[in-house]
């Protein structure tokens, strides 16, 4: 995939190719993959599920493991927390409102949303590090992303980059 001249491997693409669910599942059994994703989510999931992480971790690499992307987010609780902050919803949701759309509700983003989303990233880091609660992460970074979104909108040179 490629957005503002940039190439990105888009895991969405990998499952439309031919035997794309063998290419995730073949994925997730590596022990680098579950390592990685482990420490994504313990930084931006505060919900995240450590106990089932360490079992399918002990687990990852071997030739007898098999994890699907729906096993990963029931096992271990993880979430999209930046997606409901800023966009209102979850992926799944999104998906379910716009079965006809192609690529993800992140490749659908407007600038502005993608630039919020960066900063939400960031911020949200910090609220994970200071123990807060998922339930109030939610509520600041909410809070956060429509005073960011409302800044952005009105910003002369974003709407000069926009129409680039």
């Amino acid at each position: 995939m490629t957005r503002h001249e940039q190439d990105y491997i888009c895991l969405t693409d990998m499952l439309k190719a031919k035997d794309g669910d063998f290419f995730i599942s073949d994925w997730l059994r590596n022990r680098n993959t579950i390592e990685f994703l482990g420490i994504w989510e313990s930084v931006y999931n505060p919900a995240f599920n450590y106990g089932e992480f360490a079992a399918i971790k002990s687990q990852a690499g071997l030739n007898s493991y098999k994890l699907s992307v729906k096993e990963w987010v029931q096992k271990t609780n993880a979430a999209d927390l930046l997606n409901v902050a800023l966009f209102g919803q979850t992926a799944a949701q999104w998906r379910a409102a716009q079965p006809d759309e192609k690529g993800s509700m992140r490749e659908a983003a407007s600038l502005e949303q993608l630039v919020v989303l960066s900063n939400l990233e960031s911020i949200n880091s910090v609220l994970i590090q200071q123990g807060h609660d998922a339930s109030w992460q939610l509520q600041q970074l909410n809070a956060i992303a429509i005073t960011q979104m409302s800044s952005l909108i009105d910003a002369q040179s974003i709407k000069q980059l926009s129409n680039r």
